[in-house]
């Protein structure tokens, strides 16, 4: 059970989860600072971990740069803040004044620590959050910052929490990086004694990173060994900097926003920053990750426990030649195949003919759907498919109604030249008048043509951040963009309770907790090709579900990469999490379709293991070695897993998988040969898969449990 309890004695707060604690306390100086973060402790056993009062090294040291619960600029600090303000006199530093604390457990299954502080001079109040929940071990902060003045002051920097690691003699960082088409490319390196920053300064998550980061002490691996890990629910610009200190010390910090930008606080104004989430495990990155994939699902998305429907979308097919009368023949095809939600990608609206023009423009070209979208809706609900449609709300391009109406809505500075990227302009949707414009056309679009589904894109990152007319907005639209696309969001949903949306952003560059919050799954890359997406999904999975990832299987040679691999091997990669199609089925032949229409029953019936089920990567994608996953459900009853492999080298032994998570007294089925497998088996000795020869070889085994291996055997 979670719980949070206090000893006065020894002014120890401890937060417990199921399987872990995190202590702090306030120091002699008033400030926040932490004690543990790691296996269970007692209440008393964490006052035993109170620092005995320091001493002086030298003059050149100041505090130590790790263990305050929020870093603030100010007296002989030196490491990275988390908290810089500048009040009104132009005075930046901080000092703390503890004012009380409330411990809330009122609210079924979770438990909540405030902490609250002022500046013992400036009228700034600070509240330090703490929320643990019953069936996770991921402790969820925020902080509250309140202007209780009459002067306007400003927040140089406001994160949402710093987290301590304990002493080690090494350590690790686990993170992501990539760009457009490769995103979510896996790096785990030695953690170096400095700053790392990871950051976004685009305005959006990023296809770059990823605001998320994972630590360990040089020792981890999938199955074993300690792991600290946050992840940041935002969607704009964020960092997160990473120290390691001269004196052993590990710790980072993290939050919205970006070097060069402040967020001006208003009397009486108060300002919530995102939630940063993190967790411990000493079970390795694999135990990490099951830990996030369950809290994503039990405590992020807004409807975990549906199944997502297979999907087929039309770009790849027909790029911008979108008409009514290719629609309703590609429908068709699809739904010959077994997809389940027909969705129309870009093209369908305004002059759009290319990616020039159009953007803005949102109702349906006339020259090609002469009666509206009406029709194609009823003939896609009439196949028995729920009917999806791509937008990009938050662009324009300079050739549209839209910007020739209104130039001003545009993100710019005046006397720049406005960058264009994509030949378009990123809208304003800092503006509440911007803000209302795109939740209107939006909920109409979805009201008056019954659509099932949106595909939200976004396909270029921000410049020119300007607001003219706001002496404060260039500062403050890094932070009002966020929250009033999220507004949009929220109110379209409550509009519209069975609209279901994909978060994109040029493949996946917006994809983080905050969005997840409010869509449905996600658009991983843009890059279809089936090799590169193993690596890609890999990375993916290291926080988010397979629940939430869209995976599509595509026409070869890939349209990027040139590539040519097996039907079979394409869709195998595709069923690791949400399939979709997206080829064009116009060309498909009786045999493909013949071929894809039992892969896609096949993932049906499997749809819930991968979907709902707990991943186990039982092999990393390396060299040319197969890499596997697993999918058991809960109850252990099926176990579904996925197998690839490159080109496999002759004269190669062909390893052995050694299984996870099964019942160990139970047998198992396998569903297509009929053969049965005691788990004791499977899990201490493996099996090996049953590979074609030849490159791009893959296969799929689905394990159902037949009996109690002490009664059957």
């Amino acid at each position: 059970m979670a719980a949070i309890s206090f000893a006065p004695a020894s002014g120890v707060w401890l937060l417990s989860t199921a399987r872990t604690s995190y202590a702090l306390r306030i120091d002699d100086t008033g400030a926040p600072c932490h004690l543990a973060w790691g296996p269970r402790l007692s209440l008393a056993a964490a006052a035993d971990l109170i620092p005995p009062p320091a001493v002086e090294v030298s003059s050149f040291e100041g505090r130590p740069p790790a263990g305050e619960e929020l870093p603030v600029d100010g007296g002989a600090r030196y490491g990275a803040p988390s908290l810089r303000v500048r009040f009104a006199d132009g005075t930046r530093a901080f000092e703390w004044e503890p004012m009380g604390h409330r411990i809330d457990e009122q609210t079924p299954g979770a438990a909540e620590l405030a902490l609250e502080f002022r500046d013992r001079h400036y009228p700034l109040a600070v509240t330090l959050h703490y929320r643990v929940h019953d069936d996770t071990d991921v402790i969820e902060r925020w902080t509250v910052l309140r202007n209780t003045g009459q002067q306007p002051l400003s927040l140089l920097r406001a994160d949402s929490a710093a987290w301590t690691l304990p002493p080690r003699d090494d350590y690790r960082i686990s993170h992501v990086t990539g760009q457009w088409s490769s995103e979510s490319l896996l790096h785990r390196e030695p953690l170096p004694h400095s700053e790392t920053v990871l950051t976004s300064r685009r305005g959006i998550t990023s296809h770059h990173t990823s605001p998320w980061v994972m630590l360990d002490a040089g020792d981890a691996t999938e199955d074993r060994g300690e792991v600290w890990s946050a992840a940041l629910a935002w969607s704009g610009s964020w960092h997160i900097i990473v120290q390691r200190t001269p004196d052993g010390r590990t710790a980072f910090t993290g939050g919205a926003g970006q070097d060069g930008a402040s967020l001006p606080l208003a009397p009486g104004e108060e300002y919530v920053t995102p939630c940063c989430a993190a967790v411990y495990t000493d079970g390795g990155f694999g135990a990490a990750s099951r830990a996030w994939h369950a809290y994503v699902m039990a405590h992020v998305l807004p409807h975990p426990d549906e199944l997502r429907p297979v999907l087929f979308n039309s770009w790849e097919a027909t790029g911008f030649d979108v008409d009514e009368a290719g629609q309703k023949a590609l429908a068709a095809r699809a739904a010959e195949l077994g997809i389940e939600l027909y969705v129309v990608d870009d093209g369908w609206f305004g002059a759009r003919r290319d990616d020039k023009a159009g953007l803005g423009d949102w109702s349906p070209a006339p020259d090609r759907f002469p009666a509206g979208l009406g029709p194609l809706v009823e003939e896609v609900h009439r196949l028995g498919m729920r009917f999806g449609l791509w937008v990009e709300p938050e662009m324009v391009n300079p050739d549209s109604d839209l910007y020739r109406a209104h130039p001003d809505w545009v993100l710019h500075y005046p006397h720049r030249t406005r960058t264009e990227l994509r030949n378009q302009l990123v809208l304003n949707f800092a503006r509440d008048d911007v803000a209302a414009w795109a939740y209107g056309w939006l909920t109409r679009l979805v009201a008056d043509n019954g659509i099932d589904f949106l595909k939200w894109d976004m396909n270029r990152a921000l410049s020119e951040a300007g607001w003219p007319g706001r002496t404060d907005g260039q500062d403050l639209l890094w932070t009002r963009y966020v929250h009033n696309l999220y507004d949009v969001i929220d109110r379209l949903r409550a509009d519209h309770p069975g609209l279901r949306i994909e978060t994109c952003s040029g493949g996946g560059g917006r994809i983080d907790l905050g969005i997840l919050s409010r869509t449905d799954q996600a658009w991983p890359s843009d890059n279809t090709d089936a090799a590169d997406r193993v690596s890609i999904q890999y990375g993916f999975s290291q926080i988010y579900p397979a629940r939430t990832m869209a995976a599509w299987v595509t026409d070869v040679p890939n349209q990027l990469t040139g590539r040519s691999v097996p039907l079979r091997y394409r869709f195998h990669v595709a069923m690791a999490g949400v399939l979709a199609v997206g080829g064009d089925l116009a060309c498909w032949t009786p045999k493909e379709i013949a071929q894809g229409a039992e892969l896609v029953a096949e993932y049906k019936e499997i749809r819930h293991i991968v979907q709902h089920g707990i991943q186990q990567r039982l092999r990393c994608p390396v060299d040319d070695a197969p890499s596997a996953v697993q999918y058991t459900t809960a109850d252990r009853r099926e176990a579904y897993v996925l197998v690839w492999q490159r080109a496999p080298r002759h004269g190669t032994p062909r390893p052995a998988l050694r299984l996870a998570g099964l019942d160990p007294a139970a047998r198992y089925r396998d569903v297509r040969t009929g053969a049965v497998h005691h788990a004791s088996v499977l899990t201490g000795y493996g099996i090996t898969p049953d590979l074609p020869c030849g490159d791009w070889s893959s296969t799929s085994l689905h394990l159902v449990r037949v009996d109690d291996e002490g009664a059957g055997a």
